[in-house]
């Protein structure tokens, strides 16, 4: 079953893409981790504090600990302190995690599979070793825990048995392709991934379609296809979204079009690749679709501007632009064009 929250923040009281090349993620050869998981250490391991000295204990509790989601310099200082400061730590995959903490130098460190077929028979054994007054950890194979990856469980069952748990803040994959797509962050609903068959993920799409905010969901690359008909023909075509793949590796990329034009580049010009999150414009968020698939008759020019500029501003050629609004949007081809002429002119002048 999808997961699904909402988000609304405030708006402000007061009135991309050009980053620069990404570094490559580091990588090590699984090949070199240790075939056991290590000895299990005494509650309230310390660890040197980077001067030499050691770090005081880690009072007992359930910490959670996001990991990167690509790039292992992503790491943040405090969850690599965490890593080599709990007694036990539960993996999604203890081969994958061994690789992160061998790239931290940390070496003996019990590991504890804790995965979506076995979570719920790990919590009898890990309460008894939190209630005991250990440090436990808590990561999956990439991001926040508990965000479409295993750990709900474990961290429900910590909180209804009293235990102390702390979550530390770092790398989640939606929020950064939300913030990199260019579409609204103020409102947003999380739905991570669709039901796999047509028929489900339908009604599901009905249900999302007048919701307001940004639509936020994972696909799986063999699927999305699929998925982005699915979305066109239920939310509407002309619906601004962007495909965010590979967030924070070597090939990311943001697709920036409408649900018509991704359906078209990720079916007919080229097959989806990688880890995906699929962002699509919410309800309210523009007059530029209808439900049930095309454009308005009458486009809102503002809102062919706006796409016509993502478009351009993705690389995608005038003559391809102008073909996306006038289908998708239902806009003046003559002013479309004209439109994306001067907005070309513009982006290359180095204009935003």
């Amino acid at each position: 079953m999808p997961a699904t929250f909402r988000c609304c923040l405030p708006s402000p009281t007061a009135a991309e893409e050009a980053p620069g090349a990404l570094d490559p993620p580091a990588s090590l050869d699984l090949s070199s981790s240790p075939g056991a998981h290590g000895a299990a250490s005494a509650p309230g391991r310390t660890a040197a504090d980077g001067h030499g000295a050691l770090a005081p204990p880690l009072p007992a509790g359930l910490y959670v600990i996001p990991t990167p989601i690509g790039n292992l310099g992503d790491i943040t200082l405090r969850a690599a302190d965490t890593l080599r400061r709990v007694s036990l730590l539960l993996a999604e995959d203890t081969r994958h995690t061994r690789k992160l903490l061998n790239h931290l130098g940390v070496r003996h460190l019990q590991l504890l599979s804790c995965h979506d077929h076995n979570e719920k028979m790990r919590l009898g054994g890990v309460l008894q070793r939190l209630q005991a007054g250990e440090a436990v950890g808590l990561v999956s194979d990439a991001g926040m825990p508990g965000i479409s990856d295993p750990g709900h469980e474990v961290v429900a069952a910590a909180i209804a048995a009293g235990v102390r748990v702390e979550v530390l803040p770092g790398p989640c994959a939606f929020v950064t392709a939300l913030v990199g797509s260019g579409l609204p962050t103020d409102n947003f609903t999380f739905v991570g991934f669709l039901p796999p068959k047509s028929g489900a993920r339908r009604k599901a799409l009905e249900r999302l379609a007048s919701t307001p905010g940004t639509l936020v969901l994972y696909a799986p690359p063999h699927g999305l296809g699929s998925v982005l008909r699915d979305c066109a023909e239920v939310l509407g075509g002309g619906r601004r979204c962007c495909v965010a793949r590979e967030v924070s590796k070597l090939h990311e990329e943001y697709f920036r079009s409408t649900l018509e034009g991704a359906l078209r580049e990720f079916t007919e010009v080229r097959e989806p690749r990688g880890e995906i999150c699929l962002l699509i414009e919410g309800a309210g968020d523009g007059d530029s679709f209808t439900a049930g698939g095309g454009g308005s008759a009458a486009a809102d020019p503002g809102a062919v501007e706006r796409v016509l500029r993502e478009l351009l501003s993705g690389g995608m050629p005038v003559s391809s632009a102008v073909k996306e609004v006038v289908a998708n949007l239902g806009a003046n081809k003559k002013q479309a064009y004209a439109a994306a002429l001067r907005l070309s002119a513009s982006l290359g002048k180095g204009g935003q």
